[in-house]
């Protein structure tokens, strides 16, 4: 009798852990509430990702994304660092951290964070962007205009050429400004960098 109840406190057992997610299962449920733009729901699922493998640098880095669109920037930068800890040559952390630095106002420290997401990919036009976009803040105007031009050179979308007139136009250089504008509206044009990616 004794045997019998063993087996089917096994079997029982065996069938509750099989129906619970897997950290696996928790981080592919955050991305898609991430994608949907439920960062709450996400966050959750992340948490819940790291506290069945804390080992999964992915769920930190997914976790940190989240708390990053959250305004949670101590928290996201925390995880980015405890990714880049294990994972020195991981450019998307490198570049997510740089994010959350420059959105808490620490532009040097964050010009310095892109520069090393830029060394490991130095063709990655999002990463020449938002180093455009620290010189922005920082005032090196020049410096900026050449990086959005370096991207608008292989791939020119809105974003691009908005921000880029954007600085022209505080650069006093106004009719450059308005050509900027102008191709910006293009017909067909894509809005962000992003639409690049999918084809990579």
């Amino acid at each position: 009798m004794n045997k019998l109840l063993i087996i089917l406190s096994g079997i029982v057992t065996l069938a509750a852990c099989t129906t619970l997610p897997t950290s696996s299962e928790n981080l592919v449920r955050g991305d898609g509430y991430f994608k949907d733009g439920q960062y709450e729901k996400a966050l959750k699922a992340y948490n819940r990702a790291i506290a069945l493998n804390p080992e999964s640098l992915e769920a930190y880095a997914s976790r940190g994304s989240a708390h990053y669109f959250l305004g949670h920037y101590s928290l996201a930068q925390a995880d980015f660092e405890h990714v880049l800890q294990q994972n020195p040559y991981s450019a998307d952390s490198y570049s997510a951290y740089a994010s959350t630095l420059a959105a808490q106002g620490d532009y040097q420290n964050a010009l310095k964070i892109i520069e090393m997401a830029i060394q490991l990919q130095p063709n990655d036009p999002k990463n020449l962007f938002s180093r455009a976009g620290i010189y922005f803040m920082l005032g090196k105007l020049q410096e900026a205009v050449e990086d959005y031009s370096t991207v608008l050179s292989v791939y020119p979308a809105v974003e691009v050429y908005n921000a880029r007139g954007a600085t022209y136009l505080y650069m006093d250089k106004k009719d450059l400004a308005e050509q900027d504008f102008e191709k910006a509206k293009q017909p067909g044009m894509p809005a962000t960098l992003g639409v690049y990616n999918m084809y990579k």
